[in-house]
């Protein structure tokens, strides 16, 4: 939290200049993946703000922090497995990175979850090692098989692992970024945890297409910072890291895949310089394009509202699928309960039998949705919509029809 007197954003956490420009602001929420079990069922859980700003001087995106990682990480309810497009995407990942490592290569995974992608790996004969610092999801991946150590990463863990002999040849850090207060600490143990010719390939969420498609709905606690390509390099160029190439890739609503060298390791391809040209031309060091995406965050709220309470109105009965984090920020945002969506349903069993946080929406099983007969299924991992209405077709049998509400809102059949 900022003292009297700070500006309304605090510092930046890459360079600590003020935070007085303004993103959105999504007013009070609960922690997003804070679900609420039978037993917490009656009691108060805390809303922090959630107010995203960019910082004046390096043009980081971010948060406040008002939660420690510990408190929000070391017992998660996310297990990436239970998504059949993002095992897809880590297979044919992995797929493309076994030929360039050699009979004696080590890939580490940062947030490595529940061994979803080192399994690839493993499966080839590599010498895997994953650094996950949520304990329950680490003891999933260590029951797997999959080398796990349940730890936060920053330079004391990259230390101590370089003590143990770990120097990855390939290291790997996928959509972890974002959820680093420290980042400096955190880009610091990258360099000193990878081998000297080794890759780092680091995905996340392109800003760029956050503000472009109006993807607010990514933007919550656990989300410290959002990142385009031209801040990543700064930071991590601070660091004595390198972007050499960069991959645009169809995941979370579009996302980046870096590759990450030592500096001074040799050029960077076109594509490099190609991308950071289009995200200044697109305004992204200016203030308008932040202005333009709170404007239109405000209509999707409206839009949605006007569909729910029309569809109550009329004796038709709307469910979710899904319950992710930003899914959570959505309804939050847009004031959404059980009266204008009755459930929502997921396939991951550790999510069933809960509520969401803040909403207080039920969480069951897919099967819910075939037993209740809704009239729609608001997809709320829009990112997945193809993936979800393939599994769930079985609702159009009585006329149901599927709702996507971000970038805007569209029902289809």
């Amino acid at each position: 939290m900022t003292e009297r007197g700070d500006p309304p954003g605090g510092s930046c956490r890459f360079c600590a200049a003020p935070l007085d420009e303004s993103v959105a602001d999504l007013g009070m929420q609960p922690l997003s993946n804070a679900f609420i079990g039978p037993a917490h069922a009656e009691r108060m859980e805390p809303f922090y703000p959630l107010h995203a700003h960019v910082c004046g001087t390096c043009r980081l995106v971010q948060l406040a922090q008002f939660e420690s990682p510990g408190h929000i990480f070391s017992d998660y309810v996310y297990f990436s497995s239970y998504s059949e497009s993002w095992l897809r995407h880590a297979e044919a990942y992995a797929a493309a990175m076994l030929p360039r490592l050699g009979p004696a290569a080590q890939v580490v995974e940062i947030a490595s979850n529940d061994g979803y992608l080192l399994q690839y790996f493993q499966r080839a004969g590599v010498r895997v090692l994953g650094v996950e610092p949520a304990a329950n999801v680490a003891a999933v991946a260590a029951g797997r098989g999959i080398c796990t150590e349940a730890a936060f990463f920053g330079q004391a863990t990259a230390t101590r692992l370089k003590a143990q002999g770990w120097s990855p040849d390939l290291l790997v850090a996928n959509n972890v970024l974002a959820h680093v207060p420290d980042l400096n600490d955190f880009a610091a143990g990258l360099k000193r945890l990878l081998a000297p010719a080794g890759l780092l390939t680091i995905e996340f969420p392109h800003l760029l297409r956050l503000l472009e498609d109006t993807q607010f709905d990514t933007i919550y606690h656990e989300h410290f910072s959002y990142f385009s390509l031209t801040v990543a390099e700064r930071v991590l160029a601070h660091h004595g890291l390198a972007v050499v190439d960069v991959e645009e890739l169809p995941t979370h609503g579009g996302s980046l895949r870096l590759h990450v060298r030592h500096a001074g390791s040799g050029p960077a391809a076109p594509a490099v310089g190609a991308l950071r040209t289009r995200e200044d031309a697109a305004g992204l060091p200016g203030a308008a394009i932040y202005r333009r995406f709170a404007e239109r965050v405000v209509q999707i709220k409206c839009e949605l509202l006007t569909f729910l309470i029309a569809a109550r109105r009329a004796g038709q009965r709307v469910a979710g699928y899904g319950a992710p984090a930003k899914g959570n920020t959505l309804l939050n945002y847009c004031g959404i309960g059980p009266e204008l969506l009755a459930f929502t349903v997921d396939r991951s069993p550790h999510k069933q039998g809960l509520k969401l946080p803040g909403s207080r929406i039920p969480v069951l099983a897919p099967e819910a949705l075939l037993a209740a007969r809704p009239d729609y299924v608001l997809i709320l991992p829009w990112n997945l919509r193809e993936e979800v209405m393939a599994q769930m077709a079985g609702i159009r049998e009585w006329g149901g029809r599927f709702v996507v509400p971000v970038p805007e809102l569209r029902v289809m059949a």
